[in-house]
């Protein structure tokens, strides 16, 4: 479904993302774990179009991506829920969703209102009020679920479990994996590698904007030099 080829992006004069390879299949969950500041965010950003590339290639369903808009990305099939929520705190919960859904205008904006609901009862609960009043873990629930208005094909999600309790933390992996079950393709990028890597079908290890070991989720957890660096083990 995505491959990216060569990926190389920078900073002005810093080059943050060193020729990145990998691919994702259809019905993948895939992590891309790493330290903080090793490029996973950079990434994520070159791969739904807000950040530049100046090397390499992303091709996504068969087509060439790299010079195309962000805009035209999402309405091909590829969002991205951010780092940080990015809510849009003065709206209420139903109109962030809604503007999640802002390249549709049909029966089914509806629908798939209420299964975000169903996924995330407390935002039925609370899809009156002003998404500013969530806790950080409703307000991640909510960039989620914006990002599943959109109908993608492959979710992006950018450190989903930053700053939640480990509590919070399980509940938005078991929402993930489950997104398999709707036929969404997801890319994760993650510091929790344990959490990640717990449910993803395969991962990658970026270290300095290079991509410095990959393989299938489980082999990478059983791996000595994974469980020292990411894992505490």
């Amino acid at each position: 479904m995505l491959t990216v080829e060569g990926l190389r992006s920078r900073y002005g004069r810093i080059e943050v993302l060193h020729g990145i390879d990998f691919a994702v299949d259809s019905g993948e969950i895939v992590a891309v774990v790493g330290a903080n500041g090793a490029g996973k965010t950079t990434l994520l950003k070159c791969l739904s179009g807000v950040q530049p590339v100046y090397a390499g290639e992303i091709t996504f369903r068969g087509e060439k991506m790299t010079k195309v808009p962000a805009y035209k990305r999402l309405r091909r099939g590829l969002a991205q829920s951010p780092e940080g929520r990015q809510i849009f705190t003065n709206l209420t919960v139903e109109e962030n969703l809604r503007l999640g859904a802002y390249l549709f205008n049909d029966d089914r904006v509806e629908q798939d209102m209420e299964e975000a609901f169903i996924m995330f009862p407390i935002l039925k609960e609370k899809r009156n009020l002003a998404a500013g009043g969530l806790s950080g873990g409703q307000q991640q629930m909510l960039a989620i679920a914006r990002a599943l208005m959109g109908r993608p094909s492959c979710l992006l999600l950018d450190e989903p479990s930053m700053g939640l309790a480990p509590i919070l933390v399980a509940q938005i992996f078991d929402v993930v994996r489950s997104l398999k079950a709707l036929d969404v393709t997801v890319l994760l990028v993650e510091q929790n590698a344990f959490g990640a890597l717990n449910i993803a079908d395969r991962g990658y290890v970026i270290e300095t904007g290079k991509i410095s070991m990959s393989g299938p989720a489980q082999e990478l957890i059983e791996d000595p030099r994974i469980r020292e660096a990411y894992l505490g083990v």
